[in-house]
């Protein structure tokens, strides 16, 4: 493969990637309502309907993940985490991703 063709190649992943980061904010919004996390968390992640339950909006999206993908495995069972396993055990790791990169974006 010639330089030119490498550059080119390696310039439209790079376009690619760069995109798929701000649709997949997108996908996470839709996502955080499709998947009823506003019922417990409140619109954007905002207002916990039980001062039990963590506010969502700006954390760190590697957090966020994190601990959906802990209680969703059962490595993370405590406090509240019974009730969010059955939320996110059809959730898909890449979901948790998205909902995860939507919420640290959210002010």
């Amino acid at each position: 493969m010639s330089k030119m063709k490498k550059l080119l190649v390696g310039t439209t992943v790079a376009i690619c990637a760069l995109g798929s980061a701000s649709s997949m904010a997108a996908d996470g919004k839709a996502l955080y309502t499709a998947k009823m996390c506003q019922t417990c968390h409140g619109a954007e992640g905002k207002a916990p309907i039980m001062p039990l339950y963590p506010k969502l909006n700006g954390q760190n999206k590697e957090y966020l993940a994190a601990q959906m993908k802990d209680i969703k495995s059962g490595k993370r069972n405590n406090g509240m985490s019974a009730a969010m396993k059955a939320m996110v055990a059809n959730v898909s790791d890449a979901e948790i991703d998205a909902i995860a990169e939507y919420l640290s974006k959210v002010e």
